[in-house]
């Protein structure tokens, strides 16, 4: 085939769309969003709702939401921040704060509907696959789809953990066990795929933390207190990391919503650019000033320029 040179001309130019922001950016598949925002045409007015599940560098975030024409509304969120107020003071962005958050947001999700009576979910933790919607009830369990936004859906990754906490919680998640850790595709056409439901458990009550903390304490201790020093500041070691997030899952399901921090009375005062708090901290903000104030100030630089210019 020849070589055929791509002449960008003024047609070219005067047909091209400029693809969305948030797309360009990489924030945003709109086919995927689009194909999970869409709506039945025969359930009218009925909100399909989103498990989003977001991770920072720092925690975890996963939220309910659904769609509307002015924006997305979220009916409640939870974030491994806040698995501190449930006895998991560290480590909050690993697969088993993943595990503990979505099974936060279940519960607050089933309590703002108050389904949390009727929808108790998976309450002995085996790792085993569970669907509540083969369950029989009298209502239909709460459905929600799971919303990665551009993340890969490789196995055994952290967002499977997420899912997993709010399938144990008694949302309804469409999903199968392919992506699961412990997983075994099989190794020849037609053959058999294999489940480890233990390998999956001992990796939402963080095994893995566990057997590397192990090895460092062994290897090189002076790692080890600076790699896991809030763990150490808090008492927790490697024996005592399932107890921990044994008690933080039943804390979780006695009451989502947690203890919440008092409001602090904090009133601020002004003085040119610095404002004070009644607390003792300071911040600098500086001052709006009107354009006649601004040009003001730009003519007076203007002018010692000059005069500095002047006497050289």
């Amino acid at each position: 085939m020849a070589f055929v040179k791509v002449l960008k001309n003024a047609a070219y130019f005067k047909r091209f769309q400029v693809a969305r922001r948030r797309r360009r950016e990489g924030k945003t598949d709109y086919h995927a969003r689009r194909k999970m925002v869409r709506q039945d045409k025969n359930k009218f007015n009925n909100r399909k709702y989103r498990l989003v599940v977001r991770f920072s560098n720092r925690r975890c975030i996963c939220q309910c939401a659904y769609a509307t024409l002015r924006g997305d509304v979220v009916v409640a969120a939870a974030s491994s921040n806040e698995l501190a107020g449930f006895g998991i003071p560290a480590g909050h962005k690993n697969y088993a704060a993943a595990y503990a958050t979505g099974l936060l947001l279940a519960r607050r999700v089933l309590k703002r509907f108050g389904l949390d009576e009727k929808f108790k979910g998976k309450e002995e933790l085996d790792g085993e696959e569970y669907h509540i919607e083969d369950e029989e009830n009298e209502q239909r369990p709460f459905k929600c789809i799971l919303d990665v936004g551009i993340r890969r859906t490789c196995v055994g990754h952290r967002m499977w953990g997420a899912l997993k906490g709010a399938v144990d919680g008694g949302l309804h998640v469409p999903h199968n066990s392919k992506n699961f850790p412990g997983f075994k595709a099989a190794d020849e056409k037609g053959g058999e795929s294999e489940y480890d439901a233990e390998a999956h458990k001992e990796k939402i009550f963080g095994s893995h933390v566990k057997e590397y903390m192990e090895m460092l304490q062994e290897e090189d201790p002076t790692k080890y207190e600076a790699h896991f020093s809030k763990y150490i500041e808090n008492g927790i070691d490697a024996e005592k990391m399932e107890d921990m997030y044994t008690e933080a899952h039943e804390k979780i399901r006695e009451d989502p919503d947690g203890e919440k921090a008092e409001k602090k009375d904090i009133s601020y005062t002004q003085d040119g650019d610095t404002m004070k708090a009644s607390d003792g901290t300071e911040h600098t903000r500086s001052r709006k000033i009107s354009l006649e104030q601004r040009r003001a100030k730009v003519a007076a630089k203007i002018a010692a320029a000059q005069a500095k210019m002047m006497e050289e």
